[in-house]
């Protein structure tokens, strides 16, 4: 055991598998001291384990009705309660981490990729192709998320494909502008200088050796992103634009319990309180990621 952790820790790595391997073990050991980044990476992974055996944790079916059962309190049989169709809510919210998964997925999935690259783009040609994409860029940041999602939601029409699109649209903004920033910062260093006298292409420039270096803020970014991506599609839901009924989608099960928050409380509050716990998670997770993937930040600290 010893060996192999002097293999990690080793200060001249012989190889490059043993380089990256050495990086990996020191980030994890970093992650493992910060408790929150433990506590964040934790709700993260029940959130992945309740996705994958949905089926086997629910007691019952997510959209079956039994109106005979309808706005039970919680209890041994139904233990965050029932709905106003009779529907178990904690078989609900927990199908429902499959659809809060997907969205978060495939947001990141289309958003981070798309402006890693067009900022790398960007800062990386300067100048009429920097001012062009950057005006576009700004013109997304210059309106709220929430606004921006809304109108295109409202150009597609509701359904959670659309809502997962629009969302990706108003979130790629972001990521560009760090991409960017981090472009700029070594697009005239030494080494691009010399990958360029070697003969190298723009394209193979950008691929190999731009995006790589962006990566690992773009990461942190994508982590601390997830928390509003979530909530803006339980914004999107609530409003009737995300998952349509029966799906059980966090944002429209608060809405449709908010007709009963007074005296069944636990119809909205079970789902608004599996969107906060990972929310919390995944900011923890990020704040990690930040301290341990940005050397400044953890200069400064």
């Amino acid at each position: 055991m010893s060996t192999t952790r002097d293999w990690l820790l080793d200060d001249s790595p012989k190889s490059r598998l043993q380089a990256n391997a050495g990086r990996s073990y020191r980030m994890a050991l970093a992650l493992v001291r910060n408790p929150l980044a433990v506590v964040g990476a934790l709700i993260i992974l029940l959130l992945i384990l309740t996705a994958a055996f949905a089926p086997w944790i629910a007691p019952e079916s997510p959209v079956g009705q039994n109106l005979s059962q309808r706005l039970l309190p919680p209890s041994a049989d139904h233990w965050m309660g029932t709905d106003e169709l009779g529907r178990d809510i904690f078989s609900r919210v927990v199908y429902g981490a499959r659809i809060t998964l997907l969205i978060v997925a495939l947001v990141a999935v289309i958003s981070a990729p798309l402006g890693l690259v067009i900022g790398a783009i960007s800062g990386y040609f300067g100048g009429w192709v920097d001012k062009v994409l950057m005006g576009l860029t700004d013109m997304f940041l210059s309106m709220p998320k929430l606004i921006l999602a809304l109108a295109f939601v409202a150009a597609l029409g509701p359904g959670i494909e659309n809502a997962i699109i629009a969302i990706a649209i108003t979130a790629w903004p972001a990521y560009a502008r760090i991409a960017r920033a981090e472009t700029i910062t070594f697009r005239n260093s030494e080494f691009i200088a010399a990958v360029r006298l070697v003969g190298a292409s723009h394209t193979r420039i950008i691929t190999r050796h731009v995006l790589p270096l962006c990566t690992s803020s773009m990461i942190v970014r994508v982590t601390l992103d997830m928390a509003g991506i979530i909530l803006t599609a339980a914004g999107l839901g609530f409003l009737g634009l995300g998952a349509q009924p029966p799906l059980p989608e966090w944002g429209a099960m608060i809405s449709r319990g908010r007709t009963f928050i007074l005296d069944q409380w636990w119809v909205a509050t079970m789902p608004g309180f599996a969107i906060i716990t990972v929310s919390l998670g995944f900011c923890f997770l990020g704040d990690g990621l930040r301290d341990v993937l940005d050397p400044k930040q953890g200069g400064e600290k």
